[in-house]
Order: C-alpha cells, then sequence, then structure tokens
C-alpha cells in the first residue's frame, strides 16, 4: 500500500512539474478530457472531474493518475451513486481515507438539488457545512434555476459555473 501511495505521489509531482512547464492552459487541458458522458468540471489538479455515475472506464483512467482496472471495476461496480458517502464508505473498503480522498479530487457525484445530503452538495467549491444546511432547509427547490439563485447567495460565479456541471437528478 505504502508503495502504490509513493508512486501516486510521484506521479502528481511529475504532473505539476510538467503541467507548469507546458504552455497550455487548464481550459485546454480539460478540453482534451471533455467527454459528454461524463460532464467534467475543473478540479484542483486544472483537469476535469468525472462523474462517477457515467464515466467510461477509460475516462476514470485518464482523469486520475495511477488508477488501475481493479479500482477502475470497483468505482464501476457500486453505481449508481447517490452521495459522496456512499463513495466514501464502497471505495473505502478497498483504500485507506488518504487514498478515497486523493481519488475525490478526481471525481464528483451528480447532485440532486432536492436530494442530496449536505457532504455531496460540499462538493460545490466554496460551499460550507453551515451553507449546504441552509440550502437543504430551503427544499424542496421548484427549479434548478431556483436551486442556482439560492446558491448564488454563497459562493462566487465561477463556483457556480462549476456547480451547473456537478447537477443531477432532482
Amino acid at each position: 500500500m505504502k508503495r502504490n501511495s509513493t508512486f501516486v505521489s510521484l506521479v502528481l509531482l511529475c504532473m505539476i512539474v510538467l503541467s507548469a512547464c507546458a504552455s497550455a492552459t487548464p481550459t485546454s487541458v480539460s478540453s482534451t478530457q471533455n467527454n459528454s458522458s461524463s460532464n467534467p468540471s475543473a478540479n484542483a489538479t486544472g483537469s476535469a472531474k468525472v462523474n462517477l455515475n457515467t464515466a467510461s472506464g477509460d475516462d476514470f483512467t485518464a482523469a486520475i493518475p495511477g488508477l488501475g482496472n481493479r479500482m477502475v471495476r470497483e468505482f464501476m461496480e457500486y453505481r449508481p451513486y447517490v452521495s459522496i458517502q456512499q463513495f466514501h464508505k464502497e471505495i473505502g473498503k478497498y483504500v485507506d481515507d488518504a487514498q478515497v480522498a486523493e481519488y475525490e479530487k478526481y471525481v464528483y457525484v451528480p447532485i440532486a438539488i432536492n436530494d442530496s445530503d449536505s457532504e455531496t452538495l460540499q462538493q460545490i467549491p466554496g460551499l460550507t457545512a453551515e451553507e449546504a444546511t441552509t440550502l437543504m432547509s430551503a427544499r424542496p427547490f421548484a427549479s434548478t434555476d431556483a436551486f442556482l439563485t439560492k446558491l448564488s447567495d454563497y459562493v462566487s460565479a465561477d463556483e457556480l459555473e462549476i456547480a451547473k456541471t456537478y447537477l443531477g437528478g432532482n
């Protein structure tokens, strides 16, 4: 397990160094991984996050450094994910919490505006636990636009654009 996490850390370090040296912008990186089935949005590394419920095996291996075929199968086995907590629980059977947190940098569970739990709502950049609770208490939202209007009270315009890509079933 230690060897695997060291390898992942080394791969991530190489990716950071290469991206700093490359002339391509983060936008061009994410456009290479733009797959309509995975509904991407930028993650902390500047590449595209992938939807746990719709991404293909190739999408997962392209987005997550060092992800092996066994973990791709495990990611896909537990579909559909209804919360990020479910992802933690199921994938946590195979790797430690730190590795699950690392995977989470590259994936998301679609947000159902009237059903998602606080942790799943907090996948939206900039949204705190308290704000997620406030959003949940304002349910039901009559439409996605109504949810986004309320969400705009808590997050920046850029974060709101990312949130739009995370929205799933209602």
